[in-house]
This record gives structure tokens, sequence and C-alpha cells, in this order.
């Protein structure tokens, strides 16, 4: 039970749940990609939302896994509409894959909930020679994002319902290194910190979506982007922090949230009526919030969008 659980303005806290900020919610007219989706506040949000009546295409990196969630979500909500579908976003070439499959499939698209992630691992390139956690956390989702933008603004203007951009950034984001992102020293391993190599790739998942933010709304598109902090969570992504992880175990209970609560924000920023219209947003504990300074930096959001755009090309 998470510590602290003062109610914000939106009515919710730190100790809401997925399924209570999004009670009394039907939106059965719309489809949802989750990335990350077979396990922690990605497989709970991919529930919660097929609850409510979403399609979920749940983008996963282990197939197996993803088929078990789909079946446990199936089971307890016969009329869940779920599929999954193999995406490893540290690799280029299955984003692209996944995106081709996913638009040719000829579904709309109403919700992209940016969730997968990887924590302070140790210094590893990607396939496409990125570092890992930026690769993964940022990169893939950047690409991913940029491959169905057309998709989901076809789907806007022809359901006349407003499209919604979810990253799932951290409040670790504070953390990055000094500069906030090292444009010119991603794959530099001889300065790497894991944890702050990790809080960089929160900080593009904020400026990404503050970026995306103010050009959609520069092109008159009813498509909202936000970032959200989840809470701290008792999930796998600690697995690389072997002290840390001990601590999470023993103290996680009291300290943290659990999965229902940690996938909150994210359920209420994909699906709450209050949500409507707010775009470019940092939201926790299913309020809005207030990125660091570096988070709120306009001219560091268009650096990293142009860079990012430089490394997908």
């Amino acid at each position: 039970m998470w510590l602290f659980s003062r109610k914000g303005p939106s009515g919710f806290s730190s100790s809401s749940t997925a399924e209570e900020v999004t009670q009394g919610i039907d939106v059965t007219a719309l489809t949802a990609i989750v990335t990350g989706a077979s396990s922690g506040i990605g497989a709970e949000t991919a529930r919660v939302l097929a609850l409510r009546g979403v399609h979920v295409v749940m983008g996963v990196r282990n197939v197996a896994a993803g088929r078990d969630v789909k079946e446990a979500i199936v089971k307890e909500i016969p009329t869940a509409k779920v599929d999954a579908m193999e995406l490893d976003l540290s690799s280029m070439a299955s984003v692209r894959k996944f995106a081709s499959d996913f638009i040719s499939s000829g579904r709309p698209l109403n919700l992209l909930i940016n969730n997968a992630g990887i924590m302070s691992t140790p210094f590893m390139l990607s396939k496409d020679n990125i570092e890992l956690q930026f690769a993964t956390n940022h990169i893939g989702h950047f690409l991913l994002t940029h491959l169905l933008l057309d998709t989901m603004k076809k789907t806007a203007m022809a359901s006349k319902i407003e499209g919604r951009i979810i990253n799932v950034s951290s409040e670790a984001h504070r953390y990055t290194y000094k500069e906030g992102i090292r444009f010119d020293e991603i794959n530099d391993q001889s300065g790497y910190s894991s944890f702050a190599a990790y809080a960089q790739s929160k900080l593009a998942n904020v400026l990404h979506a503050n970026e995306l933010a103010r050009r959609l709304k520069e092109d008159g598109v009813d498509i909202t982007a936000n970032s959200l902090h989840p809470g701290g969570i008792v999930t796998n992504l600690f697995r690389h922090m072997r002290l840390v992880g001990g601590l999470v175990n023993i103290f996680g209970k009291i300290a943290l949230k659990n999965v229902q609560q940690g996938a909150a924000t994210t359920c209420y920023v994909a699906l709450h009526p209050q949500v409507k219209g707010k775009s470019g947003e940092y939201f926790n504990d299913s309020n809005i919030g207030k990125a660091s300074a570096h988070g709120m930096n306009v001219e560091l959001a268009k650096k990293l969008w142009d860079f990012s755009m430089k490394m997908v090309k």
C-alpha cells in the first residue's frame, strides 16, 4: 500500500487503481496498442483497457508470455478483444515489421501507449548499434509513433474521436546526465552510468511527447501526446539492480505501488474524459504534475526530435 495517498484535483491519488480511474467509462469503439504488455503495468493496462471494451493489440518481445497474458485476459473477460503481436523495441527492423503488419491489418488506431522499458542495464549496444536503454526506451518508441501517426490521424478524422499518444516515463528523468541528453556521447562506454542512462531515456520520453504535442497542435490534428510517471512499482524492471532489487522486495509492499495502482495513471491518461484536449502535459498519480527543467526545455525537445529522426532514417 502506498504511504501517501491524498487525492489531487482529478479526484484520484497514488493509491487509486486502474479499474477505479476508469470506472463507468465505456470505450468499446476504441483500438489501442500497448507496448511491453506481457508483464507488469503493461499487462494490467491491457487488461483494464480490454475490461472497458477497448480492442487491445499488445506489442510484446516475448510472444509466449504475451499469449499467456492474452489467454488470462480472455478467461477473465470473455468479451475481451485482445491480440498479441511480436515487437522488439531495441530493433528498428522489428519496429518497422510490427508497424507494417498493423497497418496492413486495416485496423483503426485511437490510442498508442508506449509503455515498454528496460532499466539500469549494463552497457550494451542494440542491434542498430545504439546504447540499449536509449534504443529500447526512446528510439524504438519514437520510430513506432512516427510510423503509426498517419493511421492515427486518419482514425481521428474518420471517427471524430480524439486520439491519444502516451509515453510512460519516470520521475527518474530528473536524474539524467547534467547536460540532459548526451547527443554526442550516446554510445560512450567510458562515461556510462547505468542509472543516468536510464534517466536520460526517460527524459527523452517526456521531450518526445512534448515536441509531438506541439507539432500535432500546429497541424490542427485531434490527437494529444502526453507523458507520465507511473509511480514506484514492484516489477521486474529492478532485475539489473541487485541491492535495490533486494530492498524493493523487502520494503516494496509498504512504500511502493502494486501493479493495479501502477497502471492507474496510464489508464487515466488514455481513457478519462478529464484529459480531453490536454496535450504536452506530464502526469503523476492520475493528476497533472510538473516535469524537470530539462523536461520542459522546448529547444532540447526540438534538438532531440531532429537527432532521433536522423537515427531512424
